[in-house]
This record gives C-alpha cells, structure tokens and sequence, in this order.
C-alpha cells in the first residue's frame, strides 16, 4: 500500500491537535520536498483562472488536487454561513450528496470480496421481501444493475416521494407499481431509491446496518474521521458548512432538509475537504488494502452507455464514450481513455469529483451553495491539467 505523503500528516496532526486551522488553508507536497515548476504553474492558474470566479461569487468552498499521485493542492475559502465569520476549514463538513453513490459501490465491492456473493448475485435472494411489478424482471436485478443504473425500472423511480418526505421504507413497499422499461441490465436509467437497496443487501448479508458498515470497512480504515451519515450527525457537528439558495444577488442560508438523507447510500454522506482527500487517493489505488486494484478496476469500468445529457455534461468537444460505471459515471476525453467523475447537488449545496487512475491524478471541489455551471469545472481542470502535461514534457526530456 502507498503511504500518505508524510508532510500531509505532519500537518494534519499538528493542526487538528493545536486547533489552529482555519479558512485558507493551504499546503502543497511532493515526494522529494521540492515542488516543480509546471505544477507551480499548474496551481497558480487554476487558482486564478478556474477557482477564482467560482470562488467570488459563492459563501465557502474547498479544494483538494492530486496530481501525478501527489497531493499539491488542499485549500479552503470562504465561511460556513453568509454573514459570519467562522471560516471553512480542512475539517469543515459539506453534504456530499451523490457522490455518496461511489461509496455504496465501494462497499458494495467489499461485500463481493469478502462474503460469497457475486455481483451477478440476484438482490431479491438477500432482501426476501421486496417485490416488484413483474417478478421475473425483478427476480434478475443483480448488485450490478442497481450499482450501474441498470435496473429497468423507470428512471428516477419514486424520487419525488423523496422529495414529499415518504420514509424509504414505505417507498420501497410501493415499488411493486413501478413499471419496469426495459429488461435488468439493457439499458440507463438513474435511480436514488432503487440504487439504494444496496444498503438492504449489506444488511441482509452482514447484520448491520448500512452505515455502519461503510464506517467500518471505508471510513475508518481511510482515517476518514470527520466522515458520517445523516441530518442529526451533519448539525450536531460544530464544524459544518450551512446550505444557501441565491435570494436575488446574495446567498442566504437556507434549512437542511433531511429527503436525501433518507437514503444513505444514494445521498447520505457527510464529508471534510481532507475526508475527501483520502477518498481521492483510494480511487487512484493508494489504499490497497482497502481498495484493491481489481475492486478499482471493476468499479470504474463503463458497464453502460449513457448519453452526454444524462451525464450532465454541457457540450465540449472531445468528450467521448461516456458511460455509466458502478457508482461512477465515466468518459474518454480529448482521445484519453479511464476519466471517472460524479457530481452531487442538494438544495444549499454541490460537489464535484473526478479523476484518472492511470494518470494519477484529480479532483475533488465541495461548496455550501449551487454556482452556476460547476460542472465546466471538471473538464477545464482538465484542460488545464493537460497543458501542464505539454509543458512539463520538454522539462522531462531535458533531466533525462
């Protein structure tokens, strides 16, 4: 397994036990302890030519940026709460909503690891009472289509009782009256309360309870330690960034509802700019004793073609073959093959998260508000990232 860079944890222990982190942080390492010149190049226009506008125009955020496996980037901006003063630290915690899928497909993986359960294992032969409309299409929904899209239900299935406030477990009660549009497995189709069934399985399967189990075999083996599920756990905690919606030209704190976080494995996840750090080098195959490469590999394989719009993604030339993983929404970029990403968006709140295992290197931004075209910011960091690439190629050929 690969070690943390050691002036990460140096600085991490130091700040957390003298409690002198606040907003602004920032720190940049390397293996050798000298930075080069295109990632300083690199950095620098990132900050002022892709953050900056985001930034200005939104309460709090925070970054981290790995690139070629080292962490050069690790910065907060901005406050909790419009109006305060109490800054966004490294330890800040931000709703991470969708992006809690790509931890329900990791521990979904971790199940197939660890009991006898396959991904092409049927989810009815673990929940025994879920029912649904045609017995024979739901008796062939496997762990793979709920973590790929790929339920045949129709999209979005009952994601507005969400939106009412229904429990999940009355939901699901009623998903026996979802149509089914396709066979288990042909084709796309976006679910929150379908995907997360997963968490039903890894009770059936274990004994406990979804989070539960995400804290055990993720977040603490990850040090992910400022990580939870849940409303309670997101306000009780004093270190956490408020929602806001735009109320004209200014940003006003707005309730944090609790409709997602009814469904953890969906949307229910709490996270710190330095949780997600972690969670970041994990996907790039730097925890493997956690993440394995073969887990990685299959998670992040295109099991499904989607279209650029269900993705999200605006228009850009180069995008291509973008697909749906299991957790993950993946692409081909400028003719570069392995680009994995996902958004997250509540009300009061937005994420982004991509990176490239073979690349080593990516991503992950979290703020307390909904800017306007966030999304752009993953494809011009990488546009950015390739022109450090061309620049820092003739450096290359020169050391050699």
């Amino acid at each position: 397994m690969l070690s943390r860079p050691a002036p990460i944890l140096i600085l991490r222990t130091l700040f957390c036990c003298l409690g002198l982190i606040g907003g602004g942080f920032v720190f940049a390492s390397s293996a050798t302890g000298t930075a080069d010149s295109s990632t300083d190049l690199f950095i620098e226009e990132l900050e002022s030519k892709l953050l900056s506008p985001i930034i200005e125009q939104v309460p709090g955020s925070a970054i981290v940026v790995v690139v070629n496996g080292e962490v050069v980037l690790q910065k907060t901006w901005g406050v909790r709460e419009a109006g305060s003063k109490e800054p966004i630290t490294p330890f800040t915690l931000f709703r991470i909503a969708s992006i809690s899928k790509t931890f329900a497909s990791a521990a979904a993986s971790i199940l197939v690891k660890e009991t006898p359960l396959s991904w092409q294992s049927s989810v009815t032969d673990s929940v025994k009472d879920l029912k649904f409309k045609r017995n024979d299409y739901g008796a062939q929904i496997s762990l793979e289509n709920l973590m790929s899209q790929t339920s045949g239900l129709m999209p979005h299935a009952y994601t507005n009782l969400v939106e009412d406030n229904m429990s999940y477990e009355r939901i699901v009660k009623r998903l026996n009256r979802v149509d089914f549009f396709c066979p288990p497995g042909s084709f796309y189709g976006y679910q929150n309360v379908v995907f997360s069934l997963v968490g039903d399985v890894v009770e059936a399967e274990t004994g406990l309870d979804y989070p539960t189990y995400v804290q055990q075999k993720i977040f603490e083996p990850l040090e992910m330690h400022r990580a939870s599920f849940g409303r309670e756990a997101f306000l009780s905690d004093g270190n956490h960034a408020k929602p806001h919606i735009r109320t004209g030209k200014n940003w006003s704190p707005a309730r944090t509802t609790d409709h997602y976080y009814r469904i953890p494995p969906a949307a229910g996840i709490n996270a710190s700019i330095d949780d997600m750090r972690s969670w970041l080098l994990a996907q790039l195959g730097q925890e493997q004793e956690v993440l394995d490469d073969q887990m990685l590999g299959e998670l992040q394989r295109g099991v499904i073609s989607t279209t650029r719009q269900q993705a999200h993604y605006r228009w850009r030339r180069g995008i291509k073959n973008v697909g749906y993983g299991l957790g993950w929404r993946v692409f081909d970029y400028n003719d570069r093959a392995g680009f994995v990403q996902h958004g997250g968006y509540v009300r009061g709140m937005r994420s982004e998260m991509v990176f490239n295992r073979e690349l080593q290197t990516g991503m992950v931004f979290l703020t307390n508000s909904e800017p306007n075209h966030l999304g752009d910011l993953v494809f011009n960091f990488l546009d950015l990232y390739e022109r450090l690439e061309t620049v820092a190629q003739p450096n290359l050929a020169a050391s050699d």
